[in-house]
């Protein structure tokens, strides 16, 4: 018994960890454009992007469009720019 219950704690514990690790996350540039990434990541502060958690959402006011891409890199005027 003393094995199973040590097995159920290590499987939950490595899906907690998992969990965390892959967090989600939105990510804004100055120009409105706002796209999902899949883990968070550093990027440059000369970029000014922001990054928001995945459950954030604009205020009516203010002026974003979702612009969806795979990979990792940032939108700069309009385009796609890969890191």
């Amino acid at each position: 018994m003393k094995l199973v219950t040590t097995a159920a704690l290590i499987g939950a514990a490595m899906l907690a960890f998992t969990a965390t690790a892959a967090s989600a996350a939105i990510v804004c540039n100055g120009e409105g454009d706002c796209w999902h990434v899949k883990e968070h990541r550093d990027y440059a502060p000369g970029l000014n992007l922001r990054v928001y958690p995945d459950n954030w959402k604009w205020k009516e006011a203010e002026h974003h469009r979702w612009r969806e891409h795979a990979g990792h890199g940032y939108w700069r005027g309009g385009v796609w720019v890969d890191l």
